[in-house]
């Protein structure tokens, strides 16, 4: 019975072919606009959740105090209160799994004829640790090149790009402000930061090497800041506390005081990064759904159209036998099959345009098999809401007044 009253549907469809195609004109961009919101939008998220995955988990940094000169107060980092030996003290709290003190400068990399300005992180073996940095080719430096301040470079993807091409830098000399190191590692790419800053257009060195023979120090043992990483994502908030109240002992200041560093939380930084753009793709699809209720809206509108042109012929189906039912379900199908075909062509256009503009403009799309789902039921069930009530309408004509109508 379905079957026939589904034929009956399709062939008054086909009847008017451009009116049912207008109809399906909603519905195939309003699919189209979800897919490519919740595209746009799963791409920034998958950005986003690629920076932090780069950065490292459990992430604290300690900053060094803040100065004041002419009455204008500086940043922090600008008076050097923190040392190698707040690092080694921060790394055996019980909340904390590893420190590691950096100092960094931006300077120039030299390598036969090819230069290039890029950042130098002094620091100690435990920063690749902390920010779960892999090498891609050669090893890292050791306890024993920060002891001896060894001449050795660990070269981010960026940097060695620029300076050795695509052939590999290890077992390589480089110069950094004439300074000669050998590279004996190269860096896995980690790409953006949340800043968009490159994190691959660096060398990593020893902590001493950059402290005694690159950068010099007016004041020894002191470092620019301290990276920590907690034990774990519970651990966090006791790891911030015990870091405070470590530091405050350390550096004597005494209760009442202003610290003379501060201690940053990256991970609840970046959670608030993707909060923000798990909120922004929840509105583009919001937005684009609306589309969709237009697009209802539309088949209501011609059903509604079609219900009126088409009551003699109503009248004379009633009167050969047809069941309210029958005619309820032939209208319904028919708004039905509509959502369904502009879905099938919306979810083409959909797709297409996000790779367009992916290509375009260079953005971040991610096309998932649940959001093409959630745009087909939503269609269908656009369709079928929309086109219930002209379908009603339909089953509920008097037979005797459908077949005098004119």
């Amino acid at each position: 019975m379905i079957a026939a009253l589904a034929a009956e549907s399709l062939r008054g469809l086909r009847a008017n072919r451009l009116r049912t195609a207008l109809t399906m004109l909603g519905i195939i961009i309003g699919v189209a606009a979800v897919i490519v919101m919740l595209a746009v939008g799963q791409g920034a998220q998958s950005m986003v959740s690629s920076a932090i995955a780069s950065m490292g988990s459990n992430l604290l940094v300690i900053l060094s105090g803040a100065s004041t000169s002419g009455g204008t107060r500086m940043g922090f980092g600008t008076i050097p209160t923190l040392t190698g030996a707040d690092a080694e003290a921060i790394g055996e709290l019980p909340s904390v799994a590893a420190a590691a003190p950096t100092v960094i400068e931006a300077a120039q990399m030299v390598s036969g004829p090819n230069n290039w300005s890029a950042s130098v992180t002094g620091t100690t073996p435990e920063f690749l640790t902390i920010r779960a940095w892999q090498l891609a080719e050669g090893v890292p430096f050791t306890e024993v090149d920060v002891r001896s301040a060894s001449r050795v470079a660990l070269l981010g993807l960026t940097a060695a790009t620029n300076l050795f091409g695509p052939a590999s830098p290890v077992g390589k000399t480089i110069r950094i402000k004439n300074v000669p190191f050998t590279v004996i590692g190269l860096l896995a790419p980690k790409g953006q930061s949340l800043d968009g800053r490159d994190q691959d257009d660096t060398a990593v060195i020893p902590l001493t090497t950059a402290q005694r023979k690159l950068f010099g120090n007016r004041f020894p043992g002191t470092v620019r800041f301290i990276i920590a990483q907690a034990k774990s994502e519970d651990a966090m908030v006791r790891a911030e506390r015990e870091i405070n109240e470590l530091l405050r002992q350390r550096h004597r200041i005494r209760e009442g005081q202003e610290d003379d560093f501060t201690v940053r939380n990256l991970t609840a930084l970046a959670e608030t990064a993707a909060a923000s753009t798990r909120i922004m793709s929840i509105m583009l699809g919001s937005i684009a759904s609306v589309s969709l209720l237009v697009g209802g809206i539309g088949i209501m509108n011609i059903m509604l159209v079609s219900v009126t042109e088409r009551t003699r012929e109503i009248g004379i189906r009633v009167a050969v036998g047809a069941r309210r039912r029958d005619i309820l379900w032939q209208f319904l199908l028919e708004a039905l099959f509509i959502s369904l075909a502009g879905s099938l062509i919306g979810v083409g256009l959909g797709i297409g345009v996000t790779h367009a503009l992916a290509a375009a403009l260079g953005m971040p799309t991610v096309i998932t098999p649940w959001s093409i789902g959630l745009s087909f039921a939503v269609a269908a069930a656009v369709g079928i809401f929309f086109g219930f009530y002209p379908a009603r309408k339909a089953a509920d004509l008097n037979p005797i007044e459908a077949l005098r109508y004119q």
